[in-house]
């Protein structure tokens, strides 16, 4: 006998999985590339202490609302695509039947019993069934704004932290190097989280993401360098 059992889809992580890796990834980027900047202009510690703070601050507001903006448009969207389906019903049952048995013929089912899943299914929950069969929306990947938002700032929040504190601590051009290394690092244990919590391998995720840091660090290095020559 078969039993019945729970089962819990990676694909159901990815629409706050996307937004927390993402604003993780630009927290550290970011905050620790302009923390290394500036300390290689040779700018004081507060300076750098309230730079990178700044930047925690501006950079989550930033990717709350970008994400906020462009997820809200998504489920504007969804929203549009509702409608129109749900009129659709009302008004062309028989069109959308026939739309709907050539979608599960198209997936292998026969003639007859392509009919008999579409009138049941129809029976059942015909919106849902259209929108999930015909436009692929389901709950798992509808559009949720403020969840999105959220996850956005608390992530970027928590990977801009560590350079605002080691700003707090260090100063110098050791505080350039151990800002780089402590992000290089955080980014890498990122890119291995990311890959593991949605199923995919590791090392191409870990090598992209540490990549783009460090180039990201070492032009903002260059940048404070000759910056820095130039007003001394």
């Amino acid at each position: 006998m078969s039993r019945l059992h729970d089962e819990s889809h990676l694909l159901e992580r990815v629409g706050w999985l996307r937004a927390a890796v993402l604003g993780a990834n630009d927290g550290i980027v970011s905050t620790a590339s302009l923390v290394v900047g500036v300390a290689a202009a040779a700018t004081s510690p507060q300076t750098i202490l309230l730079t990178a703070f700044a930047g925690l601050v501006a950079g989550a507001m930033s990717m709350a609302a970008g994400e906020y903006v462009s997820v809200s448009s998504q489920a504007d969207s969804e929203k549009a695509e509702r409608a129109k389906e749900a009129w659709e019903l009302e008004h062309q049952p028989k069109a959308e039947r026939i739309e709907l048995i050539s979608i599960y013929k198209n997936r292998g089912l026969t003639a007859d019993l392509a009919e008999q899943v579409a009138d049941q299914m129809t029976a059942h929950d015909a919106l849902g069934t259209h929108l999930r069969d015909e436009l692929g929306l389901t709950k798992h990947f509808s559009a949720k704004p403020l969840q999105a938002a959220f996850a956005s700032a608390l992530a970027f929040a928590a990977g801009a932290i560590l350079p605002v504190i080691l700003a707090a601590l260090f100063s110098g051009e050791r505080l350039i190097w151990i800002v780089s290394g402590a992000a290089l690092l955080l980014l890498a244990a990122l890119g291995a989280a990311g890959a593991i919590l949605g199923g995919a391998p590791i090392v191409r995720p870990v090598v992209r993401v540490t990549f783009w840091g460090a180039a990201a660090m070492a032009a903002t290095a260059a940048i404070g360098s000759i910056f820095g020559a130039t007003v001394a």
